[in-house]
């Protein structure tokens, strides 16, 4: 394999380093991100070993302690594991250890794949809180939704106050997986919602629209309907990937969840 060029110099815009962490952390996880990208790739086979941290080291120009610290949070993610006597390998499962997002899925294909993955997740989550949201959760969402119609009306930024309203839907469902799932998505996309709440958001109706779609969603849980719920669930995520240039890919997925709501009766709690 050719020899990367030195990454000490060479740190990509949003890595650890450039938001401000220590050049040794940034490297690391400059090193983290590539290494990873090999697995994912099939460029590092399950079961084959990694090059040694010698190799490493002097393949991106850095020092072998910097080598460690990345593919130690490799081994964290369950993506390479330690053989006695043998160092690390890639592991025979690499995305079964622990699920988190690959490089580049903030923008292009990937991000469309993304939303096409929280449209699945949510849509479920937004018919599940229908059935089963209480006066609490309900009261949860709707603090949420007021927040943001404030923003709308000041020209604010609603983006946090749009991630609590997504997170109050997942924990109606009283099914913490999807509760820990959603946030987790969310915490992962929190900028992706900046466009619909920046200036430029709020000046082109991008800011209404969203909290339009955000009150029938709303709407539709409070009223208990979890076939309408999963149908503004779909809808109004349709409309987030386009408002993000993602909605290439989902425009099938719209049209599939969109209209067609869940057919077993409103019964399971």
């Amino acid at each position: 394999m050719a020899a990367s060029p030195s990454l000490a110099s060479t740190a990509a815009p949003g890595s650890a380093r450039g938001r401000g962490a220590g050049p040794s952390a940034g490297l690391s996880a400059d090193i983290g991100a590539a290494l990873e990208q090999r697995i994912r790739s099939g460029a590092y086979a399950p079961g084959a070993r990694l090059p040694t941290e010698m190799a490493l080291a002097a393949e991106f120009g850095v020092s072998r302690a910097v080598v460690r610290e990345a593919v130690a949070r490799l081994k964290a993610d369950g993506l390479v594991a330690s053989r006695q006597g043998s160092g690390m390998s890639v592991a025979a499962r690499p995305d079964s250890g622990s699920f988190k997002l690959a490089p580049g899925t903030q923008a292009g294909e990937a991000l469309s794949h993304i939303f096409e993955l929280r449209a699945l997740v949510e849509t479920g989550a937004a018919e599940l809180a229908a059935r089963r949201r209480t006066p609490a959760d309900l009261a949860a969402m709707y603090a949420a939704l007021q927040a943001m119609g404030e923003a709308v009306r000041q020209g604010d930024d609603g983006a946090e106050d749009d991630d609590v309203f997504h997170q109050a839907i997942a924990a109606a469902t009283h099914n913490p997986e999807i509760r820990r799932f959603v946030s987790f998505l969310s915490a992962q996309f929190s900028e992706s919602r900046r466009p619909t709440w920046d200036a430029a958001g709020h000046a082109t109706g991008r800011a209404a629209a969203a909290q339009a779609e955000h009150e029938r969603l709303y709407a539709a849980i409070a009223a208990g309907d979890a076939a309408a719920a999963r149908q503004a669930a779909a809808g109004h995520l349709y409309q987030a990937a386009a408002r993000v240039g993602a909605a290439s890919q989902a425009t099938c997925l719209e049209a599939k969840l969109a209209v067609g709501p869940a057919h077993e009766e409103n019964h399971h709690g």
